[in-house]
């Protein structure tokens, strides 16, 4: 029932957000990301938790990208950085999870291999318009991809639940690809279908690996 409700309650959010965002009106998205995002956090609060170092890790995870969502309100550089931070810690506590209950397979060389290749590809094309943020840029880069690649190892371990796991996987990958989008509005092109693909794969992503946490 709660799960239901917080789904209901982040739909409407997340069309005020879009729209705030189409209109550029910065009290809209104030009043409508942080209560958007809160709710990724309240919905890994929801059910059991199986496996509660996975659990307290996602949770913290999910509260840095809280933050990050909040410092990206602002469109100025210096709280950029601060959200990029802020979410490479997420992304950080997302990669422990992923490795606290599953094992290096050939799912972990499959996807390394696929995330590599995409994430060089994408780092090369946006590298120039980078100046001095291309070394946080870098390393950002780096801890999705390896946030990803442990997203598969999860997937690749049959001994829990599948559910769980493919929640993991698909928003591990859903929360790379808002990335990019981002990373494509910030530093190549300065449009809002950056913000229609972005924030709905984002907030899913986010949703999917909250619900994990009651699922393993």
């Amino acid at each position: 029932m709660l799960t239901a409700v917080i789904l209901l309650s982040a739909v409407p959010l997340l069309a005020g957000l879009l729209y705030f965002r189409k209109r550029q009106s910065l009290p809209g998205i104030a009043l409508t990301k942080p209560s958007l995002s809160a709710l990724f956090v309240l919905a890994a609060l929801t059910g059991s938790h199986g496996h509660p170092q996975y659990f307290a890790f996602i949770l913290a995870g999910l509260l840095f990208c809280l933050a990050g969502d909040v410092f990206l309100i602002s469109a100025s550089r210096k709280f950029f950085l601060a959200g990029l931070i802020a979410f490479l810690a997420g992304h950080v506590f997302y990669s422990i999870a992923f490795y606290t209950v599953a094992s290096p397979g050939s799912s972990t060389l499959f996807a390394a291999t696929a995330c590599c290749l995409l994430s060089g590809a994408f780092f090369l094309r946006i590298r120039p318009y980078l100046g001095t943020m291309m070394l946080p840029v870098a390393a950002y880069v780096a801890i999705i991809t390896i946030m990803v690649i442990g997203a598969a190892t999860l997937m690749g371990e049959s001994g829990l639940p599948v559910g769980g796991r493919a929640l993991a996987l698909t928003g591990a990958v859903f929360f790379y690809l808002s990335d990019l989008f981002v990373a494509r509005e910030r530093f190549v092109k300065h449009e809002f279908l950056n913000r229609l693909v972005g924030l709905p794969l984002y907030y899913a992503g986010q949703f999917m690996i909250a619900f994990s946490t009651s699922l393993l």
